[in-house]
C-alpha cells in the first residue's frame, strides 16, 4: 500500500473531475453492473504513464466529449484492493493492469484501454480514443 498522503492529490485529480472513488468490492459491482446506461471506469496508479496520460486523458476526455457516460467512478490500484479486484474480474478477458480504463453499458464491457495502450501515448491522445467511444456507446 502506498501512503494516503502521498496519493491523495493523484486521487484527487480524477475526484475532482467528477470521478467518485470507490473503495470497496460490493461498491464496485454496484456501479459496473446495477448501473443503468454507462460507466467509465478508471483504474488508479502512482506510476509515470498515470501521472502523464492516463488521469489527464480521463479527465480531456470527459471534459470535451460531447456524449458523456452516465457514471464516472475510480479506485486505486495498490491501495483499494477490494474494488481493483472487483473492477479486473469485470473487466475479463483483459488481464489485471494499472492504470487501465473501461467503458461499460448496461454492465457489459465495451471498450478497454491497457496499461500498454497509455504507455508513451501522450494524454490528447487518449483523450480522442476515449471521446470515440463515448460517442459510440454513450447517450
Amino acid at each position: 500500500m502506498y501512503p494516503e498522503d502521498l496519493i491523495a492529490p493523484m486521487r484527487a485529480e480524477l475526484t475532482d473531475a467528477g470521478f467518485t472513488e470507490i473503495r470497496d468490492a460490493a461498491a464496485m459491482e454496484t456501479a459496473i453492473t446495477h448501473n443503468a446506461g454507462t460507466t467509465f471506469v478508471v483504474i488508479n496508479s502512482v506510476c509515470g504513464c498515470a501521472a502523464g496520460s492516463a488521469r489527464p486523458g480521463a479527465r480531456m476526455a470527459v471534459a470535451n466529449a460531447g456524449k458523456k457516460p452516465d457514471h464516472l467512478v475510480t479506485a486505486f490500484a495498490g491501495n483499494d484492493r477490494e474494488s481493483v479486484n472487483k473492477a479486473r474480474d469485470l473487466m475479463l478477458p483483459f488481464p489485471p493492469s494499472s492504470p487501465c480504463m473501461a467503458l461499460f453499458k448496461d454492465g457489459e464491457l465495451v471498450h478497454m484501454i491497457e496499461r500498454h495502450h497509455i504507455e508513451g501515448r501522450p494524454a490528447d491522445m487518449l483523450a480522442a480514443n476515449l471521446i470515440g467511444a463515448f460517442e459510440a456507446h454513450c447517450g
